[in-house]
């Protein structure tokens, strides 16, 4: 069929075997037309491909066609966030956003916020302190924004805070245009700790006296810290006023480091076998016409 399609059209692309068989795939996953008119055919035919190699939940492919409209991810953007599991890490923080917002800002505050985040593109000494993790995310800023989802918009790190006098920093500041506030990012190497919800509460509390204007909404807090325990985490939020969500954050591992490491220098080598077989066929070639 492939080849009698590219004989009765040409000036066509897009008949090969393997598209033939997506085709079939993709009608056979899809069998609703409201779906397809109304979300797939807005997506890229190599998005839709991506979707139907890396999942089989409809659910979850529906919902990554969503996210991908919405956000504009490119193609190797939706790989990454499946790969990944961004839909499984979208709301599992421990927050106490049901009780500090209104219903309509909490339910999308828990949306933004993930568990863990994933700060695979970093590559971070196994003794490293909180300092080089916090150099390391600013030097990066562009795949932590993309990390941390759309709508963050970076104010500043080390934000200092004047109480009287009494200097404070805050690791990282953020406004979230779609929230309509500030996000305090604080960031942990060990497990969570009871005092360092206390920490950012108080954070919370000199932001909206200092810069919160009155059309800004609450400000959030996110404790970002290697481990926790669930319970822990949930008791030191019980009676805190402040909207604060404890999540985790996910380092590369050594072995990590070493697969990518590997992937990199095949990907080389492979690179100069191929210039080394295109040049000796031009050789070839100059030699034949000789």
């Amino acid at each position: 069929m492939s080849k009698d399609l590219r004989q009765e059209f040409p000036g066509i692309k897009g008949f090969s075997r393997s598209n033939l068989m997506y085709m079939r795939a993709f009608a056979e996953a899809w069998e609703s037309e409201r779906i397809v008119q109304g979300l797939l055919d807005n997506l890229p035919w190599n998005q839709n491909i991506a979707l139907l190699d890396k999942l089989a939940s409809q659910d979850e492919r529906l919902w990554y066609a969503q996210q991908a409209l919405e956000h504009g991810w490119s193609r190797n953007i939706l790989v990454a966030q499946i790969e990944t599991g961004l839909y499984q890490r979208e709301g599992g923080a421990v927050t106490n956003f049901e009780r500090t917002l209104p219903p309509v800002q909490s339910e999308m505050a828990q949306q933004v916020i993930k568990d863990p985040y994933s700060f695979d593109f970093l590559t971070i000494a196994k003794g490293a302190r909180e300092q080089d993790l916090k150099r390391a995310l600013v030097q990066h800023m562009r795949d932590f924004l993309l990390e941390l989802g759309v709508g963050f918009s970076f104010v500043g790190h080390d934000y200092r805070l004047d109480v009287e006098g009494d200097e404070f920093f805050i690791d990282m500041l953020f406004y979230h245009l779609k929230l309509r506030c500030f996000i305090a990012i604080q960031l942990e190497m060990g497990e969570f700790k009871p005092e360092q919800s206390g920490r950012m509460n108080f954070y919370l509390t000199a932001i909206d006296a200092q810069e919160r204007e009155e059309y800004d909404r609450p400000t959030i807090g996110i404790i970002l810290c290697k481990s926790k325990n669930k319970t822990v985490a949930e008791y030191s939020l019980g009676n805190l006023r402040n909207p604060i969500a404890i999540s985790t954050h996910r380092l590369p591992s050594p072995e990590d480091l070493q697969s990518e490491l590997d992937k990199a220098v095949k990907l080389l080598a492979d690179d100069t076998k191929s210039t080394a077989a295109d040049e000796e066929s031009q050789q070839l070639r100059g030699d034949s016409q000789a």
